[in-house]
């Protein structure tokens, strides 16, 4: 695998700009509300969902400057959606530290959260992105669907593949989707390119958030900050688990979920469900899955011309794979 932090050096002129405007967005007539939103927002991010936008925008020949105040909608939704999320897993770790919630509580977690979704629905109006804003309501709704279901299948390892698939296409693709497909709506592109950038982003949203399941039951020390399997601590059953699982017969899952669910499970069983995952074949079928999401993205690029800024995105699609955090 490549060295994430060298391949994504090259970006570094667009990351620069986006740290930039999201210091704009901090700024509040409330102390708390900086203190929180600063330590969430640099707390480490790529900041991939930002500048997936603006080379969708620049591939759309789009290249004014307002592309980057409106990138950081995308990194404030995304902000806004892990502070939430972390107060409904009670997690106390995200991207090597402490989480929002665990230093100021859940109330000021909740309430930044809040915060930094409304900031990036303010972007869109004072920018009079009408269109946009309609795609990022959309949006936070599919969003909000997809926590809910997650949180409904808590600790349930009879889900299937199926349901999986629908929890990540919205939790995660979703908002992948969106910043590409935006950047076409902010360039004024046709149709037929937004849909295609929608379908991209869509595509590699989901790969990314396989190759990010698979991490957690690999990666060694995991620069997220949470011990290996958290997902399962947490109750989240990922693609990893699902294909192990399948191999265990209906009274060894229902003795693991009731072990789980009502929190007797020891670190032994942690240890031995990781074992299982990583000796099954689980994990590379996992991979297989992610790099066809991968090449699946690709093809709806090749609407557009052959230009530096579609290498990169062709690049940062197959990086979504490669990766190790």
């Amino acid at each position: 695998m490549r060295d994430e932090s060298t391949f994504l050096d090259q970006f570094n002129s667009y990351f620069s700009r986006i740290n930039q405007e999201l210091d704009r967005v901090l700024e509040s007539r409330v102390s708390l509300i900086e203190e929180v939103g600063s330590y969430s927002l640099r707390g480490g991010g790529k900041r991939l969902r930002p500048l997936f936008f603006i080379l969708c925008c620049q591939l759309c020949n789009y290249h004014e400057s307002d592309i980057y105040p409106l990138s950081t909608i995308f990194e404030c939704i995304h902000a806004a959606s892990l502070l939430h999320d972390d107060v409904l897993d009670n997690a106390s770790f995200r991207r090597g530290r402490s989480s929002a919630n665990k230093i100021w509580g859940n109330s000021a977690a909740v309430l930044v959260g809040d915060f930094l979704f409304t900031k990036s629905s303010r972007i869109a109006v004072e920018k009079k992105q009408v269109e946009l804003l309609k795609v990022l309501v959309d949006t936070a709704v599919v969003m909000t669907e997809g926590q809910a279901l997650e949180l409904y299948n808590t600790y349930n390892c009879n889900m299937t593949r199926r349901e999986y698939m629908g929890i990540i296409t919205s939790k995660t693709a979703a908002l992948i989707s969106a910043a590409c497909a935006s950047g076409g709506i902010v360039a004024g592109a046709k149709q037929a390119m937004i849909q295609s950038l929608r379908n991209f982003g869509l595509n590699m949203g989901i790969a990314f958030q396989i190759v990010d399941d698979v991490l957690d039951y690999t990666d060694p020390v995991r620069k997220s900050g949470k011990q290996i399997g958290n997902d399962l601590r947490e109750g989240k059953v990922t693609l990893p688990l699902i294909y192990t699982l399948t191999y265990l017969g209906k009274g060894e899952r229902d003795r693991l979920e009731h072990l789980f669910r009502n929190g007797k499970a020891s670190e032994k069983d942690y240890l031995r469900i990781r074992e299982l995952v990583q000796d099954n074949g689980a994990i590379n079928k996992c991979r297989k899955d992610a790099q066809h999401y991968v090449d699946l993205a690709e093809t709806y690029l090749s609407l557009f011309p052959d230009s530096p800024i579609k290498d990169s995105l062709l690049k940062l699609n197959q990086f979504v794979v490669d990766r190790s955090y």
